[in-house]
């Protein structure tokens, strides 16, 4: 079982926690930005492309056209 802290130490506890974190700069966290949006753009050209791709070969299988 755990054992009851009282609010006041609990969030002295919070603070010296965060206190230890080590935050990313602005620039760090601009250029992580940057990498996940130029990465989504990407993947959804990728996916877009292979679902053309897959819709086309079906067609082409199954001689359907729309």
């Amino acid at each position: 079982m755990a054992s009851k802290t009282n609010p006041f130490a609990f969030l002295q506890q919070v603070r010296a926690e965060t206190a230890k974190v080590v935050w990313p700069s602005r620039r760090e966290t601009t250029i992580s930005t940057a990498m996940v949006l130029v990465m989504v753009v990407v993947s959804a050209l990728f996916f877009f492309a292979a679902d053309q791709l897959i819709g086309w070969l079906i067609r082409l299988v199954l001689n359907v056209s729309i």
